[in-house]
């Protein structure tokens, strides 16, 4: 069955699970999810031009176009495997608490400039999203990097075993997720699952050089590459400054990036490691990264009439949201505001992590700070104004305007802080 499906794919090599999105000539995934079964769409997706629909539910097979198995979402994944073990490209994993998606996007520029390279889209990170990645790369692709997210341990084992990367990179660990991991250890416990995976096959681990708690993990069957500010790493960088946007050097070559935030400069540092590693000339890789902005609310600088914004509202946990206020500490400017919404996926450490990041702008001494969401309301007695909804906050700035201010906005996606720039 998955060799006869495979074909199919050759043919019709556009995956699609979402109706809405379907193509003329695509091949059509009915999945299921808690509110949902898609097999009841897998009709519509033929009448919006699908060639062919894969469905786990006999009732729902009219005629040929009805590709029957036993579990959807099983045989995309296998079919994904099934694809990468064709394909002749080096696969880089990528996965950590922070800076995946910025490090990808980056190392994509810099790979770009030599290789035909892919990237996982968007966020495309999970147990769907990597077979959908897989599944889109060409078979003349050289190098592809695919993006491992995981909320629960197993996760980022289940992924390598789809995705067969041939290296791996774990950006950091901090806590994310604890709804699902448990714990600080459960975090990172799942997150080095990629180290063990890797392990097992002798293939490169790039790893942050300051980070002892990753490099403690790295099995010594693995080939271990650090890059960092430290003598002793593989490739040295050097931080020179972040008023705004981050600049590092490396050797005689100054690069100055478009990346807001001193904690960018990890993600600048792996992206010259790994480039430098396949080759690329640092001309190349300098010109990549320079020419990088990024988008879609992360660590994005807008100008607006009154004042200039460091939007970083696509994702926060204690981790980021830490590095945000510290980052802020070091920004010159005369007036200083954060705005923070609250941080998702928690569990029992919510309240605890939330009050945690309100002592940290205390003990900064940050004057104006704006708190935004049920739990920050709910855990906040200091002078700082809380707001339950983003609306109540949208009264108070037009009431009193911000004017001629540097100012963060960090928070979950959730809280859809981006919201607040009209305003400001």
């Amino acid at each position: 069955m998955l060799n006869k499906l495979y074909s199919i794919f050759l043919e019709n090599p556009v995956i699609s699970i979402d109706t809405r999105g379907i193509s003329s000539g695509c091949l059509f995934f009915a999945l299921k999810g808690p509110n949902f079964n898609a097999n009841e769409f897998a009709i519509s997706a033929l009448e919006k031009g699908a060639s062919y629909v894969v469905v786990d539910d006999a009732r729902y097979v009219l005629d040929e176009r009805y590709i029957l198995v036993d579990d959807a979402l099983t045989t995309l994944q296998n079919l994904a495997n099934h694809h990468r073990k064709q394909l002749v490209c080096t696969v880089i994993a990528i996965t950590g608490t922070n800076g995946k998606t910025t490090s990808k996007e980056i190392i994509y520029r810099v790979l770009n400039k030599k290789f035909k390279t892919t990237a996982t889209s968007g966020n495309l990170n999970n147990h769907i999203g990597v077979p959908l990645s897989l599944l889109a790369i060409d078979l003349d692709t050289e190098c592809a990097i695919i993006e491992m997210g995981a909320n629960h341990v197993g996760e980022i084992a289940n992924l390598c075993k789809i995705a067969e990367p041939d290296i791996g990179v774990i950006t950091n660990i901090g806590k994310a997720h604890l709804e699902g991991f448990g714990s600080l250890e459960g975090v990172l416990k799942a997150k080095t699952e990629l180290y063990k995976f890797l392990g097992e096959k002798g293939c490169p681990i790039f790893t942050k050089d300051n980070q002892q708690n990753l490099l403690e993990l790295v099995p010594n069957t693995s080939i271990k590459y650090t890059y960092g500010q430290l003598n002793t790493s593989n490739y040295r960088v050097n931080f020179v400054d972040a008023q705004p946007y981050v600049q590092v050097s490396m050797g005689k070559h100054r690069i100055k990036s478009q990346l807001i935030g001193d904690y960018n400069f990890d993600n600048i540092a792996l992206s010259l490691a790994l480039g430098l590693h396949f080759g690329v000339e640092i001309e190349k890789i300098k010109n990549a990264i320079e020419s990088y902005v990024p988008t879609n609310n992360r660590s994005q600088l807008i100008k607006t009439e009154h004042n200039t914004i460091l939007l970083d509202a696509y994702n926060a946990n204690p981790m980021s949201v830490e590095k945000a206020i510290h980052n802020m500490i070091n920004i010159e400017h005369a007036h200083k505001v954060l705005i923070l919404g609250d941080m998702f996926e928690l569990g029992e450490e919510e309240q605890k992590e939330h009050i945690s990041m309100i002592n940290h702008c205390l003990v900064a001494g940050f004057k104006e700070v704006y708190l935004v969401g049920n739990v920050f309301d709910s855990v906040n007695n200091t002078i700082y104004p809380s707001y339950k909804k983003i609306q109540e906050l949208i009264i108070t700035l037009k009431d009193s305007p911000i004017k001629e201010t540097f100012i963060l906005i960090k928070g979950s996606r959730g809280m859809k802080l981006e919201e607040l720039v009209e305003y400001l």
